[in-house]
């Protein structure tokens, strides 16, 4: 064979392998073109933080199933200005630990390359994960915790601009509890003697500053038992004093722990009968820190931030309220929580960051799509350009009572929604009856 047969021959063959591999790639992005379009647009990697384990596990308890709900609805990716991303979550427990929190958002920040934070549950959490992202520049969105809290809790003071420019949240706040809790109250006769039991911690230090005033003006007596700290054993110069003043009602916001303590205690003193109203905030907020008190958890009011009476739905999974709950229970095996809204929530609005910031991957357009997010999520409306400060969109509360299951339930308690001042929206199933009824 020529020189000049084997060039043609050497042709050919480089041509059939090139129209070989050519067909095989278009192949391949004819059979799956959303995986290559995928491929091509990158991955979308968000963070995700919360209390899962630890004296706070009540509050992380439902992610599991939440996180799982949402990779199903982002398996196959979302598209934004014609591209398809594939979506990435990272799910960290915080064990309860603050300075965990703060360590996870940083590896996430650095070493993971997300591109959105997303936070829930108290400041514990929420707090330390935004001073992280603030720092570095990350958007962070975040949820369920007293606004006060993260507002000014963090630095931000009344009547200046905000020291913010990445985190934002959306949550209720002491005027949100205000308003539930008056609408409460006024239901039930007492002496309006109010025994606030109140921890020095970022919680307790911002009602007292905001809510207990408030109270007061509204003709509440306040008796505030003074600023004690997470883990106390021992509440009886508080429940001395409490009793001392015949007080009727008793508000709080501790801890899961410390409630069971200290009201376990003023069980064996003498004060738990004596209260007509008992308004317990964060530890009264889920069934499980309310089982453990046995038939004293009988009749715990609370405001609560979602619950699956809310007539909203998950833009993300196509879910209502009630079907998010009854999913949840038939999973886990356990009683609907209400962070289940919250949880769901800050997916269903991340995702919409996402989308309107037009590039994902751009920080800074991700954050100033937060700053103008106008969505409706299981908890109501967000609207971040309405204030009460910059860097926050209010949500709603509505009253709640744990009482006594009826018969032929598989839970010993049900959560009943006794007031809607807020949004009437939400149907009342019973109107609120007193702690000793």
């Amino acid at each position: 064979m020529n020189s000049s047969q084997n060039q043609v021959n050497a042709s050919k063959s480089v041509s059939r392998r090139t129209l070989l591999t050519m067909a095989g790639a278009t192949g391949i992005a004819m059979m799956v073109p959303e995986l290559a379009h995928a491929q091509k647009a990158g991955t979308l990697k968000l963070g995700f933080i919360s209390p899962r384990t630890g004296p706070l596990s009540s509050f992380g308890e439902c992610d599991g199933y939440i996180i799982d709900l949402v990779r199903k609805a982002l398996a196959p990716g979302i598209t934004i200005s014609g591209k398809t991303y594939a979506v990435e979550i990272l799910d960290r427990d915080t064990q309860s630990d603050p300075a965990r929190a703060s360590q996870l958002a940083k590896a996430l920040i650095n070493d993971d390359k997300i591109d959105l934070m997303l936070t829930t549950s108290t400041p514990e959490t929420v707090n330390p994960v935004s001073d992280a992202c603030e720092a570095a520049g990350m958007p962070c969105l975040a949820t369920e915790m007293p606004w006060e809290s993260w507002y000014y809790g963090r630095g931000a003071k009344p009547g200046q601009p905000s020291p913010f420019k990445w985190t934002y949240l959306f949550s209720f706040g002491a005027g949100n509890f205000l308003k539930s809790y008056l609408s409460q109250w006024a239901a039930i006769p007492t002496n309006k003697k109010v025994a606030a039991l109140l921890a020095n911690d970022a919680d307790g230090n911002a009602i007292r500053s905001t809510m207990l005033p408030a109270l007061a003006k509204a003709g509440y007596t306040i008796v505030d038992g003074g600023r004690y700290e997470d883990g106390t054993t021992d509440f009886s110069a508080q429940i001395q004093k409490f009793k001392s003043e015949n007080c009727e009602i008793l508000m709080g916001f501790p801890i899961p722990a410390d409630f069971a303590t200290f009201f376990r205690q003023a069980a064996q003193q003498g004060l738990a009968r004596k209260l007509k109203i008992v308004q317990i905030a964060k530890t009264g907020l889920f069934a499980s820190n309310i089982e453990v008190l046995g038939p004293l958890g009988f009749n715990i009011s609370a405001a609560a931030f979602w619950h699956k009476a809310f007539p909203y739905k998950s833009a993300l999974t196509g879910l209502s309220g009630t079907q998010l709950a009854d999913g949840y229970e038939k999973a886990s095996g356990k009683q609907w929580s209400q962070q289940l809204g919250p949880s769901m929530s800050v997916f269903d609005a991340g995702v919409v960051v996402l989308k309107s910031s037009t590039n994902p991957q751009n920080k800074a357009a991700v954050a100033k799509a937060i700053s103008t997010l106008q969505t409706t999520t299981m908890m109501g409306k967000i609207d971040f350009t309405r204030g009460p400060v910059p860097n926050v969109s209010p949500t709603f509360m509505v009253g709640a009572q744990w009482v006594k299951a009826p018969a032929g339930s598989k839970f010993k308690l049900d959560y009943v929604v006794t007031e809607n001042i807020e949004d009437p929206s939400v149907p009342v199933a019973r109107k609120p009856v007193p702690y000793n009824a």
